[in-house]
């Protein structure tokens, strides 16, 4: 019996379906037994955990990890586990034993990590424990040797979707997770490519999984999602792409098999991807369902730009901006601010372009976050390599310090004055005020009305000091709001 295990990372209202646990179940189904325990949707994953073990003999715990509260989790229920049970090895998979690896090993009860994508370096780890051979040959698989010390193997080149079988959504409750957003009553999410070919030094996707990206055939994504409405009646979906659009010919046949489905959808996209494609195909896309879509902008600065490896020019963003308005496709642009050299000159630039921006197309919705550093191959953004010393525990990271630093909370980054963040943070107080995201469903009518008037004068004098009253209403309106039924 092999445990899936996914540790709680968001809040009931957010839950969605465990596509990281799917993706090795998905390998397994056929072969082994196997449970998976989501702790989104379980009110007591160790008490799941505990009911498990009672099943036939369990040979691995195989925890899905990313960096934040699920990290927080997978600590706990961890650490627990092997308390209980010492005999049984545990490997963590995700984004941060990828990210981390020796952090993640750095602890008496994690005994594998899997980086990058993990359906054949799972299947790898079986086959060695049951053989009672070693990792040392497992690609992908990072573990400690006879001393504790971390050995990281050789990377695992990466596989297309295509190459694994389907997710098995009849081991989950798919109706537990189909849960209404902006986009419908019952959205559902899916993957369909993984990793970036890009090489932006700011990210944690370039780490995890280089700049690669496998993409699932649009005939794949049709017959997967049609199951998914015909079975279970989905009627929108989040793609959770790193890069939804890569080539044109790929994105007209995609948005062509999409489109009788009808289905409303958001995914993420390049900026200048979509400015090379033609009107047709933007319409296409359009008259396919997408509804909003992801940008990462990251800056108004070429400068800064330049310094992220973006491989982007500023003006690219207010030219897809202005462009997308006559396509009724919402744009999200997200802006990372708090350059490591002149993080004034980066928050006063970028304020001006924002606005600018919104100027163009007013239905644009605007992300502001500040610059949080994750390790890279090479160099990080900003040049800030020996300026930050991240964790190297796991305990270390599931400290208030650092969870703040990861949900970019209370950074408490070094380069970043406190007034300069200040700035940061009203700014996108007023913002969020004068024009409430339409993703937020149970915002009511009279909630958005007090925001946009509360923030109106502020936006048009650029006050941004001291919104105290913007922090007033918002919680305020947070606290008035309707209660779903599925929360």
């Amino acid at each position: 019996m092999i445990l899936l295990l996914h540790p709680r990372s968001t809040k009931p209202k957010d839950r969605r379906f465990p596509l990281s646990v799917l993706a090795i179940a998905a390998v397994l189904e056929g072969r082994e037994d196997y449970s998976i325990i989501d702790g989104n949707l379980e009110a007591d994953p160790e008490g799941a955990l505990d009911a498990a073990m009672r099943e036939p003999p369990v040979e691995l715990l195989a925890v899905s990890v990313m960096p934040g509260p699920q990290m927080v989790e997978a600590v706990r229920l961890s650490r627990s586990f092997r308390k209980k049970y010492p005999s049984v090895p545990i490997v963590w998979g995700g984004y941060f034993p990828s990210l981390y690896p020796d952090a993640a090993l750095n602890c008496e009860y994690v005994d594998f990590a899997i980086r990058g994508q993990g359906e054949d370096t799972c299947l790898d780890l079986l086959q060695a424990l049951r053989s009672e051979g070693g990792g040392s040959r497992i690609l992908g698989l990072s573990y400690k040797d006879e001393s504790g010390r971390a050995i990281h193997n050789p990377e695992r080149p990466f596989r297309s979707p295509d190459d694994f079988p389907w997710y098995p959504y009849q081991r989950i409750d798919v109706s537990q997770y189909l849960l209404p957003t902006f986009l419908g009553a019952r959205t559902g999410v899916h993957h369909a490519s993984i990793g970036c070919p890009y090489r932006c030094n700011f990210c944690g996707v370039i780490p995890a999984y280089g700049s690669t990206e496998r993409m699932e055939s649009p005939a794949r994504t049709e017959q997967i999602l049609r199951y998914l409405q015909q079975t279970y009646g989905m009627d929108a979906v989040q793609f959770y792409d790193n890069n939804f659009f890569l080539g044109e010919q790929h994105a007209r046949e995609q948005a062509d098999r999409l489109a009788p489905l009808g289905l409303r959808w958001w995914c993420e996209g390049r900026v200048d991807a979509l400015l090379r494609y033609s009107d047709e195909t933007i319409e296409k896309i359009q008259r396919a369902g997408a509804t909003v879509i992801f940008f990462g902008a990251e800056s108004g600065s070429d400068w800064v730009l330049e310094q992220m490896n973006k491989q982007l020019k500023a003006e690219q963003t207010l030219e897809l901006a202005r462009r997308l308005r006559r396509f009724r496709i919402i744009p999200e642009f997200s802006f990372v601010l708090g350059n490591p050299h002149d993080p004034e000159r980066d928050v006063r630039e970028n304020l001006a372009f924002i606005r600018k921006l919104k100027r163009l197309n007013p239905a644009a919705e605007i992300i502001v976050q500040h610059y949080i550093p994750t390790p890279q191959r090479e160099s990080m953004y900003g040049e800030v390599d020996g300026k930050i010393d991240f964790p190297t525990t796991p305990e270390e990271w599931a400290t208030p310090r650092w969870l703040n630093f990861t949900i970019r909370n209370d950074p408490s980054l070094p380069w970043l004055p406190q007034h300069v963040k200040l700035e940061i943070d009203n700014f996108e107080l007023v913002v969020s005020s004068r024009w409430p995201t339409i993703q937020d469903i149970r915002m009511p009518v009279w909630g958005r009305w007090l925001l946009k008037t509360l923030s109106s004068w502020r936006y048009a004098l650029a006050v941004y000091r001291k919104p105290v009253e913007l922090e007033w209403a918002q919680r305020f309106v947070n606290l008035r709001k309707p209660r779903l039924e599925s929360l």
